[in-house]
């Protein structure tokens, strides 16, 4: 009896240039059950079109949306060889950001850019996007995967994500209701959330030379731990005060710039806002950086949270009914500061 031959599938010149068409797109067909997963009333169809869709909020409402990445936080990832928490903190990140002006996600897009397709990164990748996005009630509409050899390094990624949300339009949150004497409510970060890993790789790896492995001082985590701790959502929590009808004149995510460059965003022109950093503990892993990279107190406060994820601004009669509900939902939130006079200018003290 004779054997069947076996005939191996010629491997394209794409492929052979580096960008293999047939494994993205196995890739892609392998995620779509945890995409489908995350839909929500308003999707239209599933993933696999030139366009997601998703039905209009209504004339009522505004569309608000914000893009952003995760920085070099994928270098760590990256360097651990675990990525199914990295879509987790672009997905809360961007929630955040609309969240601010009283928005509540609809829908997310992700682009993703490798030199060369990794079904297991891209799987994991993808399993973090969906895991934030169900508990955000936010569908993944859609994305891009893209191949590039020659542009990123062999082993690295890039991961960027773009953000629809709606808000009543009477209900929109712009910080211009903010005036002197309202309160500044904080609420604890996860960690360094998105920002500043350039500066903390250099302190941590270059400079200290920690290992992921090693116990990061006074804590009793790995440095991977502390380094990959998921960028926390402050959706539920600020939804639960908007619930109960708590007047909120502003709000502000506390990324990239810190306290210096974010609160000013959404503070009138005759404000300012003063910040008691005494008024909480800072973890160790900023204390650590400041200390061992030689950074100076209030540069730190720029380019990190410093513990403080999220500021939520309120009339001080507002103050124990919001720290109440705050409480009632997990959260551990401070008083941190307060509003005064002045020209959009924000001041740290103690």
């Amino acid at each position: 009896m004779k054997k069947k031959a076996v005939v191996k599938k010629k491997k394209s010149a794409y492929a052979n240039a580096g960008v293999d068409i047939d494994s993205k797109m196995n890739g892609i067909q392998s995620i779509k059950k945890m995409v489908a997963a995350t839909q929500t009333e308003g999707v239209i169809g599933g993933i696999g079109s030139f366009g997601g869709l998703f039905e209009s909020p209504g004339r009522d409402h505004m569309l608000v949306s914000s893009a952003d990445g995760v920085g070099t936080k994928l270098k760590v990832a990256c360097m651990a060889n675990k990525h199914d928490t990295i879509g987790q903190d672009i997905v809360n990140h961007c929630v955040n950001d609309i969240l601010v002006q009283g928005a509540k996600p609809l829908f997310f897009l992700d682009y993703i850019g490798a030199a060369r397709f990794d079904a297991e990164i891209f799987n994991n990748v993808i399993k973090g996007l969906c895991q934030a996005c169900k508990q955000n009630n936010c569908a993944l509409l859609g994305g891009e995967t893209a191949e590039m050899p020659g542009l990123y390094p062999l082993g690295e990624y890039d991961l960027v994500g773009t953000i629809i949300g709606t808000v009543k339009k009477s209900k929109v949150i712009t910080g211009e209701k903010i005036r002197p004497g309202d309160v500044v409510i904080g609420l604890p970060s996860g960690g360094l959330q998105t920002n500043g890993y350039s500066l903390a790789r250099k302190v941590i790896f270059d400079k200290c030379g920690h290992g992921l492995q090693d116990i990061f001082p006074g804590t009793k985590s790995t440095v991977t731990q502390i380094l990959l701790a998921v960028h926390k959502s402050f959706l539920k929590p600020v939804t639960a005060l908007m619930d109960a009808k708590i007047p909120i004149p502003g709000m502000a995510h506390i990324t990239g710039g810190g306290f210096y460059d974010n609160i000013p965003r959404v503070l009138p022109d005759n404000c300012d806002a003063e910040i008691d950093r005494s008024s909480w503990s800072v973890p160790p892993v900023f204390t650590f950086i400041e200390r061992e990279g030689k950074v100076d107190h209030d540069e730190m406060y720029r380019v990190f949270n410093m513990g403080i994820g999220y500021t939520i601004i309120v009339r001080p009669k507002d103050v124990d009914a919001t720290m109440k509900i705050l409480k009632k939902m997990r959260q551990a939130p401070l008083v941190i500061g307060k509003i005064t006079k002045g020209k959009k200018v924000v001041t740290c003290i103690n």
